[in-house]
């Protein structure tokens, strides 16, 4: 059995809002801060919010 990767998504800002995908399967609102690594996590549904090449970084 394999385990699906995370899904990546690729943003132009630091400050992004996770509610796994919204409707009955999502999950709460949450908002999440990069550091200076340029991603984050989202401790729900482990969605991976990465900085867009080019973007600054707030």
């Amino acid at each position: 059995m394999t385990t699906e990767a995370p899904e990546i998504i690729e943003v132009e800002d630091t400050r992004v809002a996770c509610d796994g995908g919204g409707g009955p399967l999502g999950h709460p609102k949450v908002y999440l801060e990069m550091g200076d690594e340029g991603f984050v996590e989202c401790g729900y549904c482990d969605r991976k919010y990465v900085l867009k090449q080019g973007a600054e970084a707030h």
